[in-house]
């Protein structure tokens, strides 16, 4: 059996670090669960980008001064781990271990004629995939990289990036089910021409007439909406996914930042995100409604007045919202012991309003819908190690998921608990931070955070003296980014619940994991679609 496995630090005793190991699987293809009839109408899938246990767990304690509860989706029937790895983390353990690499265009882990090794093994990673120890070094220590050693692509390679997966290539493989390389956007691994695939968006649309939705509290071009409606070699290339979205896909909803004339503190317009044939298009199109950020104006008020609009119209919803940088502002947690959060700015809606706009919208199509939520403020207060902000994101989440099933409990129309399921889950995780137990915060606080000290060769500019908390890696992209399992919650009817639970340690056996790509099989399963890429 072919073993490769992550060098990590140990942490104390009992505890390590997610490992992956070496795990022969043929015909992975063979185990796909099917139902005979549609266990789910709509599916909300929402993504809280770069959290991981420890995130929740501290959530948690600042909501209400215990670890075990506090996030709403942790009460969900389905609870289980997920796996997230992409081609190019695999690639580079295996080079590092002198195992074969994935260099087929191809590559489809599904598939019979293929023997793939992988794994997650809970010898070598411990019993829990989810240690909550510290790391017995201070943040300037050199000795904080987590994963020990950066591995290498191949011998000419000297980029020595730390492996795991990006947000594109993850939610490559949370639409489509297939593993790629980092940077794609449903785009098969290799990046041929002739490697676009097909999204459950748009199989959903194509097979069952329903409608399509994407949120987000970053640009909507960004890796992890774009993984749903468009297609790109690059998750870089922001303004052409921009265009593909808006003139070619054309979801019945999009939501997120990137708004050009609040990009950039000094120069407008800034068309990073957009370009400005395309905001041009989005302001005069009689297909969209559109909303977008105005200053002085409450946009949570703006996008819920469009969002009527355009249902009542039976029209597409477009909103455009954002600040410097393109994404939302983050919210502002207290530190007086209430647990308050304040809302980021008035200007941009909260993701609960953006949630509830796009369900007003979509909830009209009677033959369902496909919507995908994403909170991506955790993972970029992550990549900062920003603490304080990561809590401000995982509120606004919480707050989303309360809002999506204040959405589905209501009366008056067709959706409800036997027909909708709600998935709840992260695309990776993000800087490897740890709660030291020995220096416990109360309900409502925070840890001191400040600028790092002068000369430090920590990377992030945020820097814990009181080392109340820590952080593992630092810096951005996904050097930040790690392979550790993260958390999956589920509501929903129970036949689509039992879809992700076939799945549990088919790929690991000896665990209940499941992969992300699972997460894609499931759903497809629960809306009964035809897998157009596997045809």
């Amino acid at each position: 059996m072919l073993g490769f496995m992550r060098k990590h630090r140990r942490i104390t005793a009992g505890f390590v670090a997610a490992s992956l190991v070496g795990s022969m699987l043929a015909g992975c293809g063979g185990s796909d669960a099917v139902v005979s009839s549609q266990p789910a109408k709509n599916v909300i899938l929402i993504v809280g980008d770069g959290f991981q246990n420890e995130h929740e767990r501290a959530y948690n304690n600042y909501m209400t001064g215990s670890y075990d509860s506090g996030l709403r989706h942790q009460t969900y029937t389905y609870k289980g781990a997920v796996t997230t790895w992409d081609v190019t983390t695999y690639n580079r353990y295996a080079n590092t271990a002198g195992a074969a690499t994935i260099t087929n265009d191809k590559f489809d882990p599904f598939s019979s004629t293929y023997t793939v090794t992988f794994g997650y093994d809970p010898v070598k990673g411990g019993s829990l995939p989810y240690p909550q120890s510290t790391l017995a070094a201070v943040n300037s220590d050199a000795a904080l990289n987590y994963f020990g050693k950066k591995l290498l692509m191949s011998s000419s390679d000297t980029s020595a990036k730390q492996p795991a997966t990006d947000s594109a290539s993850a939610a490559t493989a949370l639409s489509t089910g297939f593993k790629t390389d980092d940077g794609n956007i449903a785009w098969r691994t290799t990046d041929k021409s002739d490697g676009k695939l097909k999204t459950i968006a748009e199989m959903f649309r194509s097979q069952k007439n329903g409608a399509i939705g994407v949120v987000t509290t970053v640009p909507f071009s960004h890796a992890t909406p774009a993984g749903f409606v468009s297609h790109n070699v690059s998750r870089n290339n922001y303004k052409v996914i921009a265009k593909e979205i808006i003139t070619e896909v054309k979801p019945d909803v999009v939501i997120g930042g990137g708004h050009p004339d609040f990009n950039s503190a000094t120069t407008k317009p800034d068309n990073t995100y957009v370009d400005a044939p395309e905001y041009t298009t989005l302001k005069s199109s009689s297909d969209y409604v559109f909303a977008e950020r105005k200053a002085g104006v409450d946009g949570g008020t703006t996008l819920l007045a469009k969002a009527t609009e355009a249902a009542n119209a039976g029209k597409k919803l477009v909103g455009l919202f954002g600040g410097v940088g393109g994404n939302f502002e983050y919210h502002n947690p207290s530190n007086d012991g209430t647990a308050t959060v304040t809302r980021g700015s008035v200007e941009n809606p909260t993701l609960p309003d953006a949630a509830t706009a796009a369900l007003k919208v979509l909830s009209k199509n009677k033959n369902g819908f496909f919507l995908m939520i994403e909170q991506g403020d955790i993972d970029w207060a992550n990549h900062a190690n920003d603490f304080k902000g990561m809590i401000g994101g995982m509120w606004d989440l919480d707050q989303t998921i309360k809002a999506v099933e204040a959405f589905v409990d209501q009366p008056g129309d067709d959706i409800d608990w036997n027909n909708t399921i709600v998935i709840v889950t992260s695309d990776h995780g993000n800087s490897f931070m740890r709660i030291d137990m020995s220096k416990r915060l109360g309900k409502g606080k925070l840890p001191e955070q400040q600028p790092k000290p002068a000369g430090s060769t920590y990377g992030s500019n945020n820097y814990y003296p009181n080392r109340e908390i820590s952080y593992g890696v630092d810096g951005n992209g996904v050097d930040s980014h790690f392979s550790e399992p993260v958390t999956i919650y589920a509501k929903g009817p129970s036949a689509a619940l039992s879809l992700l639970q076939s799945w549990e340690g088919k790929w690991y056996p000896g665990t209940k994991l499941i992969d992300n790509t699972h997460i894609f099989k499931s759903m497809m399963s629960a809306l009964s679609l035809k897998d157009e890429n596997r045809q």
